[in-house]
């Protein structure tokens, strides 16, 4: 299966990558602030409610002197430089004293009101460096302690440092459990991406076996929404079938009609004699050679891009080779085939016509020898394949190659034929897109080479 920027299941895969990791930091970022944005109103609450018991549980004395045992029920204020302190301090004159809680192991000093304004409750919040450099949130209060009116400052200070700590580590646990989340997710994403696109694999498949021949539609159960896809494929490949099978028909049909008009003529022409014979009887002869070319060449044209013509070469040039040893067992046949399995983009018969010709005609001139082999080509962004045939016979020269091609030219009269074998495997494989090259043998005789496209 492809697998790039192209691939139908890589952009499914990484849109739906894309719009999780989006969709996960987004969740990240609104729990993250929602948490912070709760533990920070749980934190001045907090503080808000120690500074109220504080200011509750502090007095005057008779001599004007701060009293009080406050005790706000957590621990830390009792820890030495904990973090978390309270104290009291004498505002106004007449009043003396100063209490601080047992954490308190130094004056903290608190901002003027220049730098801190009370608000109209007399109150003020501000962030300050504790004792031991941590960070401290202080909640600031001036109340009235006495109906002569003496004021007392209460101060309660919490360590805002270990809130930032517990915000940080739910963070990290929530980056971690989204990560992982995030992680199955894709997974079970493309899992069931890769699932839901396997029917496509199994049209391609199908598709790859009708055009090698070994099936003649797409068979199998496909989803519903690629059954219609499946069923226009089917419907198109029979209707490619039926206009080949009918262009043959046609020209079967044609040739048939033909055939006696023209015999009748050539009849005629020899049986006339004469100049005018030779003349009607040559015409008519050459009229029956174009009819058979021009109709061979519709019928390869009408199946050359076919989808259903399709010929495994290795068993056919197998049975061609067995059958040229019987009728000819006194030359020795070597047959070399390609570890890869070779197809033919076209129909058997054609394919044969090629091999035939061009092994007929080495087992005629070979002396002793012939050979047989495949290959297959690289040819830029076609697959093509060659077949060579090669005998130890006289060879043809170059500059008589050309003339050995031309229909009904024959280069050795003493030899039995018609001439019109290398022009027929020519035009067969012009007709197919392929290429014939004559060449000097290895062995010492000719060396016909035929290259032809191949299905992958």
């Amino acid at each position: 299966m492809t697998f790039g920027p192209r691939s139908l299941t890589f952009r499914v895969i990484a849109f739906s990558t894309v719009w999780a990791i989006v969709a996960l930091v987004v969740i990240y970022t609104v729990i993250a602030t929602l948490y912070r944005q709760t533990s920070e109103r749980g934190f001045d609450s907090l503080l808000s409610a120690h500074l109220f018991n504080l200011i509750g549980s502090v007095g005057v004395s008779a001599a004007g002197e701060l009293t009080g045992g406050p005790n706000l029920g957590d621990l830390r204020f009792s820890r030495p430089n904990s973090g978390w302190y309270w104290a009291v301090e004498p505002v106004s004159r007449g009043l003396t004293g100063e209490l601080r809680s047992p954490s308190m192991t130094r004056a903290i000093p608190s901002p003027s009101a220049a730098e801190v304004p009370f608000n109209f409750d007399f109150q003020r919040s501000y962030a300050m460096e504790g004792i031991s450099g941590e960070e401290l949130e202080v909640f600031e209060s001036e109340f009235v302690l006495d109906s002569q009116n003496r004021v007392g400052r209460f101060r309660v200070m919490g360590n805002r440092s270990e809130l930032e700590e517990e915000i940080a580590l739910f963070e990290w646990r929530l980056f971690t459990y989204l990560s992982l989340f995030g992680v199955g997710m894709i997974a079970i994403n493309a899992v069931a991406i890769l699932l839901g696109l396997r029917p496509l694999s199994r049209v391609r498949a199908s598709l790859a076996l009708v055009r090698q021949g070994t099936a003649q539609r797409l068979d199998g159960r496909f989803p519903a929404e690629i059954e219609p896809l499946a069923n226009e494929t089917n419907a198109l490949i029979e209707n490619n079938r039926r206009i080949v099978e009918r262009s043959r028909t046609q020209v079967g049909n044609l040739a048939h009609s033909l055939k006696t008009p023209l015999a009748v003529l050539l009849n005629e022409g020899r049986a006339l004699g004469g100049d005018k014979g030779r003349l009607i009887a040559d015409q008519a002869a050459s009229m029956q050679s174009q009819v058979d070319h021009y109709l061979q060449r519709a019928r390869v044209a009408a199946q050359r891009d076919s989808v259903v013509y399709r010929t495994p070469i290795a068993p056919l040039l197998r049975r061609m080779a067995r059958v040229m040893e019987k009728l000819n067992p006194r030359t020795k046949l070597a047959l070399r085939l390609p570890a890869t399995d070779l197809v033919f983009a076209g129909e058997r018969e054609d394919l044969e016509e090629i091999v035939g010709n061009l092994l007929e005609n080495a087992m005629k001139w070979a002396r002793s020898a012939v050979a047989i082999s495949a290959e297959p080509l690289e040819d830029g962004a076609a697959s093509m394949f060659a077949i060579s045939i090669e005998d130890d016979g006289p060879g043809i020269p170059e500059e008589e190659a050309r003339e050995a091609l031309k229909r009904g030219r024959r280069l050795d009269e003493t030899k039995p034929g018609t001439g019109l074998g290398l022009a027929i495997v020519a035009d067969l494989v012009n007709e197919y897109g392929g290429r014939l090259l004559l060449e000097r043998s290895a062995m010492g005789g000719l060396k016909a080479v035929v290259q032809l496209r191949s299905v992958q």
